[in-house]
This record gives C-alpha cells, sequence and structure tokens, in this order.
C-alpha cells in the first residue's frame, strides 16, 4: 500500500501515557523502543517544581528518540495567567518568596521543560506540529491541553463558552488533555465528562489517533470507524458507525466485579498479570497487515491515564503500532509548531 506522501508507509511504535502527577514510576515503564513517546498531560500533582523535575526524569528514562509532552489543568503554573490569578487572588495573601520556592517564578516551570530539548523532550504549545522521526515517517500531530471546567486550575474553559479545536484534516495524533464527549470519558459517576467541541473537531479531522487522560476512570481505548457523513452538529450518538467499530480494552475487563463468574475473575487476572509484566497494554490493531486502520475512514482513541485508584494504583500505558505516511523529505528534523 502505498501512502499519501510517496512511499510504502511506515510501521511506528507509540508510547502513550499521561496523568503520571509527579510520579517517576521508576521500573513500571516498558524497556521496548518506541519511535516517540507522548505524555497527555498531568505531569504533576500540583504543579511544584520538584513534580516538574519529577516529570522530565521519567520522561529521559522513557526509550524513544522523541518524547511529546502537553499540559494538563493540574500543570497550572505553565499556565502563566492562571498561576498569577491563583497568587493575586489567594486570601490570606501568600508570602511570594515561599510561592517561588515551591513553584518557581513566573515562566520558571516553562524554562524547565524549554531546556529538556536538550534531552529529545518537546513541549506543544496549542496547535499543529510537524517532524520526520528517526525511522522515515512524516507525524502530523494537533496538540491541545484545554478541558471544561467550572474550576480554576491550569488550561481551564467554561463549558459554556465553549473552547476552538483547530485540528486540521491530515492530522495523525490528536493529544489533548481531556477525552471527547462520549468516548472513554465515563466517571465513576456514570457521567460523562469529555468535550463536545473536541468530539467535532475530532469526528471533522478524522486523526488516525487521538489519545488524552485527564479521567482515570476512562483508561481504555476504542477503535471508531465513522459514518460515511459527518453530521453538521458531530455526536457520538449520530456520527459513529458502531457495528464497525471495536472496544479493545477498559477497566471494567480488567477489574473485578460483583457478577463475575469464575471463568471471567480468571480471565481479569490473566489480563492483568499479563499487562503487569509487559509494562504496557499493546495494540496492532492500527497495522495489522490484513486489517490496517483506515486512515479517514476510523480513528484509534486512547485514554492513556496512568494514576488509578485503591483497587488500581496503576493503569498500564499503551504502546501502539501504527503505520504513518514516509516523508518525503520537506518536513521539519525538529519537532515544530507547523506554519500554515
Amino acid at each position: 500500500m502505498e501512502s499519501a506522501q510517496g512511499g510504502s508507509p511506515v510501521k511506528t511504535t507509540i508510547l502513550i501515557l499521561s496523568d503520571t502527577h509527579g510520579m517517576t514510576l521508576d521500573g513500571e515503564l516498558p524497556s521496548q523502543h518506541a519511535d516517540v513517546a507522548v505524555h497527555c498531560g498531568d505531569l504533576t500533582e500540583g504543579s511544584k517544581l520538584s513534580e516538574i523535575r519529577a516529570a522530565l526524569e521519567l520522561l529521559q528514562a522513557v526509550n524513544a528518540p522523541l518524547k511529546l509532552v502537553i499540559a494538563g489543568n493540574h500543570d497550572f503554573t505553565l499556565d502563566t495567567p492562571s498561576f498569577r490569578k491563583k497568587v493575586d487572588e489567594a486570601r490570606p495573601r501568600l508570602e511570594l518568596e515561599l510561592v517561588r520556592e515551591a513553584y518557581g517564578d513566573y515562566g520558571e516551570a516553562i524554562q524547565l521543560l524549554a531546556d529538556a530539548r536538550a534531552h529529545s523532550i518537546h513541549y506543544l504549545d496549542e496547535g499543529t506540529h510537524r517532524s520526520t522521526l528517526d525511522n522515515g515517517a512524516a507525524l502530523t500531530v494537533y496538540a491541545s491541553p484545554y478541558t471544561p471546567s467550572l474550576g480554576d486550575w491550569g488550561f481551564q474553559y467554561r463549558p459554556n463558552d465553549g473552547h476552538t479545536y483547530d485540528i486540521k484534516p491530515g492530522t495523525d495524533i490528536a493529544v489533548t488533555h481531556g477525552p471527547p464527549l462520549g468516548i472513554l470519558d465515563r466517571t465513576d459517576s456514570s457521567e460523562r465528562a469529555g468535550s463536545s467541541d473536541l468530539f467535532a473537531a475530532v469526528a471533522r479531522s478524522k486523526p488516525r489517533i487521538h489519545c488524552f487522560g485527564h479521567i482515570q476512570e476512562g483508561w481504555g481505548a476504542k477503535l471508531v470507524t465513522w459514518r460515511d457523513t459527518t453530521t453538521e452538529q458531530p455526536s457520538h450518538l449520530t456520527d459513529i458507525d458502531n457495528e464497525q467499530s471495536t472496544a479493545i480494552e477498559s477497566l471494567s475487563t480488567l477489574r473485578p466485579g460483583k457478577f463475575d463468574t469464575p471463568e471471567t475473575a480468571s480471565i481479569k487476572e490473566a489480563k492483568v498479570r499479563r499487562y503487569a509484566d509487559q509494562k504496557s497494554c499493546r495494540t496492532r490493531h492500527c497495522s495489522d497487515d490484513d486489517n490496517p486502520l483506515i486512515a479517514g475512514r476510523q480513528t484509534l482513541f486512547v485514554n492513556a491515564a496512568i494514576q488509578g485508584d485503591d483497587q488500581m494504583p496503576l493503569h498500564p500505558p499503551w504502546l501502539v503500532t501504527l503505520e504513518l505516511p514516509r516523508s518525503t523529505g520537506d518536513q521539519n528534523a525538529e519537532m515544530s509548531p507547523a506554519i500554515e
């Protein structure tokens, strides 16, 4: 099969993780080489400098020549206006020297991530970014840290205000902190917590992969096949061909349930052991020679939130094998914002 950009497509391994919240995860990440690693935000729990450094230590240990990082709502010091507002509005007034000691000056956390380029760690602002990978694949990424909320953390917008996710057609991977409405976004209270604006943008652009975190109990993956026609206001209720879509994995297939039969419980235990041994959950749904992902027709959605709960403290990261177009040589060798 020839790629649209010339030459045969390139099989590319992508490590996807999110919501590490300052953990270094010593010995918990796969040692297998990946062509690119993606972190979907919430590097920290409280955005302290020590947590930023711990996140960078984690990423340096990842066996990949390119590591792409976005912020999450917990990483509020990377959102300077939000950080300033928190400090200015705190009552009683904060001692600025103590703030600087724990969180750094305004912009200091961003500078730490900028300096991490020396270790092939690239912090992505919102927008489209392009690169040529070491394996010769051309990679186009859309990044956005923004999530809907009534809270006052970083990179958040009021749900009624909405947000524009400008995902271009031809995007290979959409990396956002939060999920789209209706896909891997159900909370333990059974509410949908994703963004309708984000779902609509993804449904229109149809990237090969959309990865995110934020809703930790939504961990899992789903291969979605889109309907032939996109509706005027795309929704998970109208634009997904459910009969041609596949749920790959979710916490419900790993956690014990009160109605599990002994056979079901045994299958779940075996899965958990296998993922623990692999230190990842793996899927080749996107590169199976007999059934490859159809670009423009299908999207693999991955909720890669690592932080779990008392029942399952850590969720495994994802290793995805994907066919990407081969570079024609006109992409930048270094990941950088695209010029539209």
